[in-house]
């Protein structure tokens, strides 16, 4: 396994990104469209579009790439999984607006890709966390290389994911073209 990113993430809206297009966009009804998963966006080839329970400022954060798949740990409240492809060499995390990126040196090829969550509820109640203030919600992006296969919810506990899980779900499929 190796650690991609560990720290803090500022996010506003409860927004974050992964873009490996220069022309990224981001469109919230395009990332869930046709999902199941409300949490993690990746109908758009090559972005995946992140929501946190915090509306606006530092989140907690650990990016991982491994090998394989690697097991849920208990002490997540919230699990969800996608599949990702990079587009281009390049794939980046992002924060709000673009405001502050890293790199994610990820190969262009199929992921799988697990967003798990710990406090999100506490970090809705709260809305905004101050530079003082403690770390309310916690978040966990993995990859590994597999195969794309559909979106699934593997844990939901807390109302704020449920209301996003629905709100993916109520979204018409995008149209395919010709």
């Amino acid at each position: 396994m190796r650690i991609l990113f560990d720290g803090e993430i500022h996010v506003h809206y409860g927004q974050f990104y992964v873009e490996s297009d220069d022309d990224f966009e981001v469109d919230l009804a395009q990332a869930f469209a046709g999902q199941v998963v409300g949490l993690c966006g990746g109908a758009r080839e090559g972005a995946l579009f992140l929501q946190t329970g915090l509306h606006t400022g530092k989140v907690g954060l650990a990016v991982e790439l491994h090998d394989e798949q690697p097991v849920l740990d208990d002490a997540w409240e919230e699990a969800v999984e996608v599949p990702f492809t990079p587009v281009s060499p390049s794939s980046n995390l992002l924060e709000w607006a673009g405001a502050a990126e890293w790199s994610l040196d990820l190969e262009e090829r199929s992921y799988r890709v697990r967003y798990c969550a710990r406090g999100m509820a506490e970090g809705r109640e709260a809305d905004t966390r101050k530079r003082e203030e403690p770390q309310l919600d916690r978040y966990l992006l993995q990859f590994w290389p597999c195969p794309p296969a559909p979106d699934r919810v593997l844990r939901q506990t807390t109302e704020i994911a449920a209301y996003w899980h629905e709100y993916a779900r109520e979204l018409p499929a995008p149209r395919s073209t010709p």
